[in-house]
């Protein structure tokens, strides 16, 4: 369950008993602060204003429904079910920079599609973070799916490789690939998961099936700014927004999804394995004021 998100948003309507221009003028402000872009909070309140002037909208609570319809309605082309392969396995090249909780969100992708009984093949992409494959492992252990690592340092290609001809040879529904976390401003690690999503793609035949990047939405403006580099550079299917519950900065979903036309393919909102969700419009609408 997401819990607090937009408080500032939910405040701004309490105690009010009629629509004038300081509410709409705090509704702005508060979209604004809760990282909803100043073009999209603008258009958002002047369309209501212009209900609220027509006579449609003459109270407070009507104002935040009709809000709260207007969000659900942005967002609701940007629901996406997770693809599947034409053939097996199904790979999942996991992106994004380091403290996101990418290797958590890889455990709990791992733990979905365990509990509808597929096979799943974990690959520890990610060579240069020391640690990171062993605690690729641990999580493995813990969901109770394969892992194909290799040493600190290790030539990452090399390992997605070993991994994906594993997962074709014992049969694997799914394939979930780590990749490095390091600054997604370093061209050169760009250039790195590109050679990676080629040699996926060479060894499929087809490109990895999904491309997804792994958001914090308690980052704001920075998450905006990291989507678009990686899908200028790799041509992203879709997000996975993590540490959701209880932030009130999730406006910067509105705003990556009506800047860059991304679909949300799943929501965190929580630490614990099931509490990674398949991200619904009308749900994070009403959060809104929740």
């Amino acid at each position: 369950m997401l819990k607090g998100l937009f408080k500032r948003v939910a405040a701004v309507f309490t105690g009010r008993a009629v629509i004038d221009d300081d509410l709409l003028d705090d509704l702005e402000a508060a979209l604004i602060q809760a990282d909803v872009s100043g073009p999209l909070a603008v258009r958002l309140v002047d369309e209501l204003r212009d209900q609220a002037e027509r006579g449609r909208l003459t109270t407070p609570d009507q104002l935040r429904q009709a809000l709260q319809e207007q969000v659900a309605a942005l967002l609701r082309p940007y629901e996406a079910p997770l693809a599947k392969g034409k053939e097996r396995p199904t790979v999942f090249l996991i992106l994004g920079v380091n403290g996101v909780g990418k290797t958590t969100t890889i455990a709990k992708l791992a733990y979905r599609y365990r509990q509808m009984g597929q096979k799943v093949l974990l690959v520890a992409g990610d060579t240069f973070r020391a640690a990171a494959a062993e605690q690729l492992r641990v999580w493995a252990d813990r969901v109770g799916c394969d892992i194909v690592s290799q040493k600190s340092g290790a030539d990452p290609g090399a390992v997605t490789y070993d991994g994906i001809k594993a997962a074709q040879a014992r049969g694997h529904n799914l394939v979930i690939v780590d990749t490095a976390g390091r600054m997604h401003t370093k061209a050169n690690l760009m250039e790195e998961m590109r050679r990676i999503g080629r040699l996926i793609e060479r060894e499929l035949g087809r490109p990895a099936d999904e491309r997804l990047l792994v958001l914090d939405a308690t980052i704001g403006q920075n998450a905006l700014q990291q989507a678009r580099v990686f899908h200028d550079s790799l041509d992203l299917t879709g997000l996975i927004v993590a540490k959701l519950d209880g932030t009130a900065k999730a406006g910067i979903v509105l705003t990556i999804t009506q800047e860059l036309g991304l679909p949300i393919k799943l929501v965190g909102v929580g630490e614990k394995l099931p509490d990674l969700q398949p991200f619904r419009a009308e749900t994070f609408a009403q959060q809104m004021f929740a």
